[in-house]
């Protein structure tokens, strides 16, 4: 009986701190990302080279999971926001936010997402990353969307087996193309989605040259590409060369170079940022956005997009 009364405590407390989380992120300054038109977004990635931190599936903290707007509002806090978020697609082809296969490790469900219908997902809720349960149910795509609005950036991870004219078709239902960039890992899918619709932005994976010029052969629009040069900082040839062709750089801090931050201390997201990469796609989203924020500040480096209220 004793030990019964302590979990309870203990399970009070914990619900009345992540509560208590969500509040004071409701209630928090955030910065904004006004984005109307794809050229706006052209001015803010190629000409005013804000620095900017792509929030890995939202950022995650107690009470917070991946790939939730209640994670990406979180996000806001920090500086402005872009956020990389993953789509999937339930049995009954509605498009939801969701990075595994299998519901087991984020949800309170079991199985694989695509045997399940939207309407049997909506009574999961999502945990976060110390497998709490939250009160938070899945988003679907057109929800974050809608969402995002004058808000932040979103880079859209399509999982296998989900349509692109799927999810560029949710994309135009809520008049998002403006603040959306698609993410490709290959020349054949960037030349997928540039065929499909040559409006939008993509992220692609190049870390040479030759990674664009194969881009080109293909008839891809690098004009509207982001170049994702992996996980492990580039040369300084291919940062000269994607500088020389006014290609936005986004380097994955995520994983190795996040421990190294951790461990060393993180002033080295800004020596990524004064070797010219404009983007760090982190899941130390906090940590790197003051980073981010500090180095704007200090080299006078502004935008007419973002403001803080």
């Amino acid at each position: 009986m004793k030990n019964l009364k302590i979990y309870t405590y203990l399970f009070v407390f914990l619900s009345i701190f992540l509560l208590l989380g969500c509040e004071n992120v409701s209630k928090a300054k955030k910065f904004y990302i006004k984005i109307d038109t794809t050229d706006q977004l052209h001015d803010l990635l190629k000409n005013e080279k804000y620095p900017l931190i792509s929030s890995h599936r939202g950022g995650s903290a107690l009470g917070y999971p991946e790939n939730a707007i209640a994670t990406f509002e979180r996000a806001q806090t920090f500086g402005p926001a872009i956020i990389e978020a993953d789509v999937a697609m339930t049995k009954d082809s509605i498009l939801i936010l969701m990075h595994d296969d299998n519901l087991d490790r984020t949800t309170t469900g079991k199985g694989l997402v695509s045997s399940h219908t939207y309407s049997e997902l909506q009574s999961l809720k999502l945990l976060d990353y110390k497998k709490n349960k939250t009160a938070y149910t899945i988003p679907t795509l057109e929800e974050a969307l809608l969402w995002g609005k004058g808000k932040v950036l979103f880079t859209l991870d399509v999982k296998r087996g989900v349509p692109y004219e799927k999810v560029i078709e949710s994309i135009y239902k809520t008049q998002s193309q403006a603040y959306v960039i698609l993410i490709t890992y290959n020349a054949n899918q960037a030349r997928a989605i540039h065929k499909l619709d040559k409006n939008l932005w993509l992220s692609v994976s190049a870390n040479s040259k030759e990674d664009i010029l194969r881009l080109e052969d293909y008839q891809v629009d690098v004009n509207k590409v982001v170049a994702f040069v992996g996980t492990v900082e580039p040369s300084s040839t291919t940062i000269r060369y994607l500088q020389s062709r006014q290609i936005p750089i986004i380097l994955g801090t995520l994983g190795n170079l996040d421990h190294r931050a951790k461990t060393v201390g993180d002033r080295i997201y800004e020596d990524f940022f004064k070797k010219g990469i404009t983007i760090l796609s982190a899941d130390r989203n906090k940590e790197a956005a003051a980073v981010a924020q500090r180095f704007a500040s200090q080299h006078a480096i502004s935008s007419q997009y973002i403001f803080k209220k």
